[in-house]
């Protein structure tokens, strides 16, 4: 099983990331669904965009919670939840944020809408 540590330091590290680039603010471990308990890892309240990070892919055996059914089934309803609700979602993998992939991908879509969302 991955350790919360590690997909938090992952979310850190985006999170460091984001701040270098001189992104707009992130919120970390936002709860954006009233009633429900679930967070999302890197918020950008303003822009309904919701970042998440998911570690545990080069565990043996795809360990991840991730990997999961139960863990699958999890992120699809949050993930839906959120989109029902407004909230654009992007998912990243521990090693695309390494790699600096996923913070060429923010940096695009902050090009691409640099304004947030009305309403």
């Amino acid at each position: 099983m991955i350790s919360t540590k590690n997909k938090t330091d992952l979310a850190d590290t985006l999170a460091l990331h984001i701040r270098a680039m001189r992104l707009p603010e992130a919120t970390r471990e936002y709860r954006a669904i009233d009633g429900r308990q679930f967070r999302i890892d890197l918020a950008f309240v303003a822009y309904k965009l919701a970042v998440e990070v998911d570690g545990g892919e080069n565990l043996p055996n795809g360990g991840g919670r991730h990997n999961r059914a139960a863990g699958m089934a999890s992120d699809s309803e949050k993930q839906n939840l959120l989109i029902m609700a407004g909230w654009r979602c992007m998912r990243f993998t521990g090693q695309q944020v390494k790699s600096g992939q996923a913070i060429a991908t923010l940096e695009q879509f902050f090009r691409d809408h640099p304004q947030p969302q009305q309403g």
